[in-house]
């Protein structure tokens, strides 16, 4: 049997062996509640602070504003609905994308039936949002925008350090999802003029189930889960010990790993597209700008997507047509969509994420496997 091969790490990453050896103890030895006064509570707490440090330190942020989370969708709905009902300024209008993820539109969907106003921007054939439109945007009753870092299909890089100054111009408070780009292109706080932003562990090779969320000092935020006062009364509930260990083992890992993704990880990225371009008719790559160095969302003429992603699997090789969080939809990609892409385009899209452990051996046998897939699978449509 040939070995397989995962090209999916858009929507999850392997957990790195150091990340696991950090979790372990954990749950054998640092087994107390972080927020207990005796010894073993104290460890668990020390392990908690420490990976505050080093979740901090990758987003260059201050300790004090980093909250744990269970997650990226967590963090999203922390930052909207904290935002949204703490009446720091007068207002209900919110300003969001065509081409968030679901945990974004969905949370914006709630918030409208809560009684909010949201306008949702276009973007254009090379998926950016144009920050003009999103300054054009802005009323005297706006108090949030957010606009992901990097989106999670195509990869394309958003231009949130000028969405920013934005924001801070019109003193309008400012959240990114930034899931998609931590780990894969350095992410600073200070540089993108963000007041929150999102992350989650799953998605740079930490456990599923654990994530944080920046919130810029001084920022008004009513709490998304009541309870205790664990988080600075941010966020109620138990600590995840473990859960956050990983984030902290994880987040120092994602670090030292820049260097390696925008060079080695980013090359083969660019060998896997131009080869596919030149050995398959009718290729082309979704999201012509400046996109994460791990990502290609490619379409091929005259092929179903869902097919070929069904058909690569039976080879060993795992690559998706979208976002994880919209498998099994029978609507069309709603990034692609709001991209103005043909439907026929939309529906042969296949996106590849590739992580630091991709290698060009594997590279060169998706490329032979893909090519001969697409071949079998357009006859196959020209007899029915």
């Amino acid at each position: 049997m040939k070995q397989r091969i995962y090209l999916d790490n858009s929507a999850t990453t392997r957990v790195d062996e150091r990340v696991v050896e950090a979790m372990l103890p954990c749950f054998r030895e640092n087994y107390g509640n972080a927020s207990s006064v005796h010894l073993f509570g104290q460890e668990a707490r020390a392990i908690v602070e420490g990976a505050r440090r080093s979740v901090a330190g990758l987003l260059g942020a201050d300790t004090r504003e980093i909250v744990f989370t269970s997650g990226g969708t967590e963090s999203d709905n922390s930052a909207l609905w904290g935002i949204f009902r703490s009446g720091y300024r007068p207002g209900n209008h919110i300003i969001t994308t065509r081409i968030e993820h679901p945990a974004i539109l969905e949370t914006c969907k709630a918030l409208e039936s809560a009684g909010a106003e949201i306008t949702y921007l276009p973007v254009g054939s090379s998926g950016k949002v144009d920050p003009e439109a999103v300054e054009a945007a802005v009323r005297g009753n706006t108090i949030l925008l957010s606009v992901m870092h990097a989106n999670n299909e195509t990869g394309v890089i958003q231009p949130v350090a000028e969405i920013g100054s934005i924001a801070k111009r019109h003193g309008i408070l400012f959240h990114t999802d930034a899931v998609q780009s931590v780990g894969k292109i350095p992410v600073n706080v200070q540089d993108l003029g963000v007041d929150l932003l999102s992350i989650s562990g799953h998605k740079i090779h930490g456990p599923k189930g654990i994530g944080a969320l920046y919130v810029r000092k001084g920022t008004r935020m009513a709490p998304f889960m009541t309870g205790g006062s664990q988080e600075r009364k941010r966020r109620a509930g138990t600590e995840n010990v473990p859960a956050i260990a990983g984030l902290g083992a994880a987040a120092l890992l994602a670090g030292e790993r820049l260097p390696e993704m925008s060079s080695r990880v980013a090359e083969l990225r660019d060998r896997l597209q131009d080869q596919a371009m030149a050995r398959i008719a009718g290729t082309r790559i979704n999201g012509q700008a400046l996109r994460l160095p791990n990502v290609a969302n490619l379409s091929f003429e005259n092929l179903e997507g869902e097919a070929a992603v069904i058909a690569l699997d039976l080879e060993g090789i795992a690559v998706s047509t979208g976002s994880a969080c919209s498998s099994g939809a029978l609507e069309p990609s709603h990034v692609l969509v709001a991209m103005g892409l043909r439907p026929e385009v939309v529906q042969s899209s296949l996106r590849f994420s590739l992580c630091c452990y991709t290698t060009q051996e594997e590279i060169d046998r998706t490329v032979q496997t893909l090519e001969a897939v697409i071949q079998r699978l357009r006859k196959l449509s020209r007899r029915g």
